[in-house]
């Protein structure tokens, strides 16, 4: 095979996407702007850097987060070798050092003999040849204009907002305690620090949080467009006083061991590194002014003499209207030599971006070999996935994360058998999407 492919982008879905080329022989010019050209919430030059969260969500057998997470790991992704790697204790969620995480994945791309690593920006698509769009939500503002130019639509963006991170040994252990929800962990340890809240703690922390100041969106709308499931903690307490108590505040299956009931609201804080030196504020992402965050997240019993590591931030992700212009194998409607993948193409989440790297270097090599790429099928995590983003509504258009809404719904005969059992119904989505896969792989 002497024919090239360019991958735009060395994040999640772009790392991915170049190393499943190399692999199959296929030589890669992988191109990233970073570091001579950073963005709003990058902090380094590293591959596969994690901005958000450093958690590759749920690991708990038979639910739709892990059935994607398998699917990746048959065929070989590198990035879930990398999470492997890099893994730190988080209860049932693959979560990571993100530092080291990384540094694996850029070691491993960098070094491989087929890939060649370009620092550089790329403003325009490249005119001849396969070409993989993995640049991210925060691809630059040149290039995104020539994306629109090639999709034919607008581009789309929401804004989205990062959690802030504590040094470990700022955390008062006379207050917080270990504990994951319901004692629930992959290997019995208590992976969560937790911040117990008492009636009062929570109103005097809900009046601080009103009365901050936030970051003022550059955009040229009235409204910020935020994703549903990410929003800032500011936001959410806007649409009700007990907001938060019932979303990423929620007390259930956490006993305080100071008074052996559940608290009245809880913070959970998140290990961030090997090394247990910080832990990030699990759903406390915001867009508050850092002085303001400091003055009202020291509110939260446990963190009144918190340092802080990094401050929660706010940033704009964009994406195609996915819908409009692609294929079911990733590919642009208008000129199939061109993939998109990872977040710019309308999925939301880590491992979603994983995917459709994986699936848009799988679905090149095929075009590379002279081949028609085939689509993974629809009882799969995989193809559910690319069904919603290639098959969704144009006209209300969001990204979207893995869960069994997207997959195919069970014959009634089999919801009625298993009308009273949720784990079964979903154990057997899993049993159907492995058969699916079989079929696809033989």
């Amino acid at each position: 095979m002497s024919e090239s492919v360019v991958v735009l982008g060395a994040g999640l879905a772009g790392s991915e996407a170049a190393w499943q080329l190399a692999q199959a022989g296929v030589k890669v010019d992988l191109f990233e702007m970073r570091p001579g050209r950073s963005t709003s919430a990058h902090q380094t030059d590293q591959m596969a850097e994690l901005v958000c969260s450093n958690s590759l969500k749920s690991e708990a057998l038979n639910s739709a987060p892990w059935l994607l997470k398998q699917e990746l790991r048959r065929l070989g992704s590198l990035l879930l070798d990398a999470a492997n790697a890099a893994r730190v204790p988080g209860g049932q969620a693959l979560t990571v050092d993100r530092g080291l995480f990384a540094q694996w994945i850029t070691e491993k791309v960098s070094s491989h003999p087929l890939i060649t690593l370009h620092r550089q920006e790329v403003d325009r698509i490249p005119e001849q040849g396969i070409v993989i769009i993995a640049t991210g939500p925060l691809t630059s503002d040149a290039l995104a204009r020539d994306i629109g130019r090639a999709t034919g639509a607008d581009r789309l963006y929401f804004y989205d907002a990062i959690s802030p991170i504590v040094e470990a040994d700022s955390i008062d252990y006379t207050i917080a305690f270990r504990a994951s929800r319901y004692g629930k962990s992959m290997d019995s340890s208590d992976d969560y620090v937790n911040c117990p809240f008492n009636k009062e703690e929570y109103n005097a922390f809900i009046d601080g949080l009103l009365e901050a100041s936030s970051y003022e969106p550059h955009i040229p709308e009235d409204k910020t467009p935020y994703f549903e499931s990410c929003l800032p903690i500011e936001e959410i307490v806007r649409r009700g006083r007990d907001t938060l108590r019932f979303g990423p505040m929620k007390p259930v299956g956490l006993t305080d061991p100071r008074t052996g009931r559940w608290p009245y609201a809880a913070v959970q804080l998140r290990q961030e590194n090997l090394r247990a030196d910080s832990y990030n504020l699990v759903g406390f992402q915001n867009s508050l002014k850092f002085g303001e965050q400091a003055r009202v997240l020291r509110l939260i019993p446990g963190l009144q003499d918190a340092k802080f590591v990094r401050y929660g931030q706010i940033h704009r992700n964009t994406y195609i209207n996915a819908p409009t212009c692609l294929n079911p194998t990733l590919q642009l409607k208008s000129d199939p030599r061109i993939f998109f993948a990872g977040q710019i193409s309308g999925v939301e989440g880590y491992v979603e971006s994983i995917a459709t790297g994986l699936m848009a270097g799988l679905h090149a090599i095929a075009c590379v070999k002279g081949n028609e790429p085939r689509p993974f099928p629809r009882e799969t995590a995989l193809g559910s996935l690319c069904h919603y983003i290639t098959g969704a509504d144009p006209k209300n258009y969001q990204p979207a994360n893995i869960t069994f809404d997207l997959l195919p719904h069970l014959d009634e005969a089999v919801k009625k058998q298993f009308k009273h059992d949720k784990k079964a119904r979903h154990a057997e989505v899993c049993r159907l999407a492995q058969v699916a896969m079989d079929s696809w792989s033989a």
